[in-house]
């Protein structure tokens, strides 16, 4: 189940990324949120605590949503070409639909579920 939502949440990712609507890396997002245009940040699941402490200060401050995903820095790196903790959604639509794919279960019509 887990592969499968990061899956769903991946291909968000890489149109978002195709749409130049992503921030990558602490000091990015961190910028993205100062300036306005962030509407939601990730944090991957091995984010470090001291990381996820300070960006989640940043975006207090700016009403900006913080979201820890299940997928790694790796699976970060494997699907959208940057090993990174923290990525800023920088777009209402796309902050919108990932935010829904991340709390939102997973329905498997193979299981019924």
């Amino acid at each position: 189940m887990k592969k499968k939502s990061n899956e769903r949440l991946f291909g968000s990712l890489t149109v978002c990324r195709r749409a130049g609507r992503l921030a990558f890396g602490f000091d990015s997002t961190k910028d993205s949120i100062a300036e306005g245009k962030a509407k939601l940040v990730l944090l991957s699941e091995d984010a470090s605590v001291k990381t996820e402490k300070e960006i989640r200060f940043f975006a207090d401050r700016a009403e900006v949503p913080v979201m820890r995903t299940d997928a790694g820095m790796a699976e970060f790196d494997f699907y959208l070409g940057k090993k990174c903790a923290v990525i800023a959604v920088c777009d209402d639509g796309f902050a919108g639909a990932i935010a829904d794919r991340l709390t939102s279960p997973i329905v498997d019509s193979d299981m019924g579920v």
